[in-house]
């Protein structure tokens, strides 16, 4: 792959880019369906062959593929410099099948404005790759605010709730996320000005802050903002009411990407750039960390999640919830801790996204997110049933599933960081089962109620179409070939933390 004349990343990215441009210049709506499929497909294909063709590539400074484009701006050490390492590329996998996965379901979705609703998600799928693939950490946030666009919009226009609901929602996320966005933003220019490598690299600046760190207060200053900004983005109680609010309205696609991908970026972003350039720092707010993740999102939003009727609410919470878990393994700051977090972020991505995509064919047969009015759909949809439960399983962390070693491993890390942390943490996983198991029974094998029979009347229920398993299918598999062979991320993952992960001790 390293071999060819043309350099890949940049392909998954430009791809979907440019059939969103084709598309927005007017290409009459049957090439625009066609052109999608293949927008979706290439950045998922370089994904798959990025990930078969890491180990055995060439590699700078832990980077394999990596590549420098000029842009006029090098002199201030602004340039798109793409690469993956051990971290970023189990993230770049997540983007290229999760947005395979969303743009399946949304081609076959037979949504209004079906032409504009295709543009808007390719250019969220081509900012999603480039996130992952960029080197440079100015081009890191640019493509998190090119993808971070696009769901504003489809919340408001092609959200799934009424019209005021929709607006307010979408309202509320860009209020919430442009202020996270914002104090990132900040923090990253902080650190850049600060640092003297006049370079937004992250290589040069991994090399120039090793050999000449940031003073441990100015660390603790610019980790706390990053902390603020980035916890912001993905729903660190108790600035996380966005996101179930947002989920809920969001159509299903926008939902899977931002829930499955773009959302990991606040959590790619603290591992990835943050606690190498300020380790000093992220110890400094690693015990507030940890008490804000497992008493706000595991303990309080699990339980808020156990309250929920509605289906996709439901989900939404559950999405913040397991936040917690990841915020517990950056808590640590431990290569065990860390490389659970990121095994933790592709597991989570992959199952929440299918949980969305079922939630939405479930209302397409239902026409209701209401649990209570549901019950014995696995009589008329045991495929759509049995799909169900195994992400419904996946995300409380069965074994055979990539949640459970995500979640063991930050376990494991975290029992050294906080016995007591450890303890609630755990009880978390108890909440999971609840929430999760009993919509499961009422959605799928209570027996149905009286609004729910009137429904089947006049709307005879009926199992996923191929157009809906293969999406589904696709998010599964991954989820069980990580869960029964974790080994093929987790050994890349720890060669990339091991030279340069610091170690943060209980206090």
């Amino acid at each position: 792959m390293s071999n060819l004349s043309f350099h890949p990343l940049l392909l998954a990215i430009a791809t979907p880019l440019a059939v969103a441009l084709a598309i927005a210049l007017g290409l009459p709506k049957r090439w625009s369906v066609k052109l999608a499929y293949i927008g979706f497909a290439v950045p998922a294909i370089v994904a798959l062959v990025a990930w078969w063709d890491f180990a055995a590539a060439e590699k700078q400074n832990g980077y394999a593929f990596l590549q420098h484009y000029p842009t006029g701006l090098d002199g201030i050490g602004i340039g798109l410099k793409l690469g993956l390492n051990g971290i970023a590329l189990p993230l770049f996998v997540l983007a290229g099948l999760v947005g395979l996965a969303a743009g399946l379901y949304a081609l076959q979705s037979q949504a209004e404005r079906l032409k504009i609703y295709l543009m808007l998600l390719l250019i969220m799928q081509g900012g999603l790759m480039g996130i992952f693939a960029s080197v440079d950490v100015f081009f890191l946030y640019f493509f998190h605010e090119l993808a971070l666009i696009p769901t504003f919009i489809m919340i408001g226009v092609w959200g799934s709730r009424g019209r005021t609901e929709n607006s307010y929602a979408a309202m509320k996320v860009t209020i919430y996320l442009t202020l996270g966005a914002m104090l990132s933003l900040i923090g990253l220019i902080a650190l850049y000005a600060k640092s003297g490598a006049n370079s937004f690299d992250l290589i040069a600046l991994r090399a120039h802050l090793a050999a000449n760190p940031i003073a441990e207060t100015l660390q603790n200053n610019y980790a706390g903002l990053l902390v603020l900004g980035l916890g912001i983005l993905v729903s660190l109680w108790p600035l996380h009411t966005w996101a179930p609010l947002g989920y809920g309205a969001a159509p299903s696609s926008a939902a899977m990407l931002h829930a499955g991908v773009l959302k990991k970026f606040g959590l790619y972003t603290l591992v990835q750039v943050a606690l190498p350039l300020l380790p000093a720092g992220l110890a400094h707010w690693s015990h507030p960390l940890a008490w804000l993740a497992v008493v706000g999102n595991i303990l309080v939003v699990g339980l808020i999640t156990i309250a929920q009727r509605d289906l996709k609410q439901m989900i939404g919470y559950s999405s913040v919830m397991h936040m917690g878990y990841a915020f517990l393994g950056i808590a640590t700051a431990s290569v065990l801790g860390l490389g659970g977090v990121v095994l933790l972020m592709v597991a989570h991505g992959l199952s929440v996204a299918l949980l969305f995509l079922l939630a939405t064919s479930i209302y397409h047969r239902t026409h209701t997110f209401a649990m209570e009015d549901m019950g014995g759909l696995a009589q008329k949809a045991p495929v759509m049933a049995a799909l169900f439960v195994a992400a419904t399983l996946a995300s409380i962390g069965l074994p055979g599933f990539a949640n459970f070693w995500g979640e063991l491993t930050i376990f494991v890390a975290l029992w050294k960081f906080s016995p007591l942390i450890t303890a609630l943490a755990v009880a978390g996983v108890v909440i999971s089962a609840v929430y999760g198991l009993r919509s499961a029974a009422r959605v799928f094998f209570g027996a149905p109620t009286d609004a729910f029979v009137k429904v089947v009347a006049v709307h005879p229920p009926t199992d996923l179409r191929w157009s809906e398993k293969v999406p589904a299918l696709i998010l599964l598999a991954a989820l069980l070939f990580v869960g029964f062979w974790p080994k093929s991320l987790s050994t890349s993952i720890d060669a990339a933390l091991t030279p340069s992960a610091p170690q943060v001790a209980a206090k």
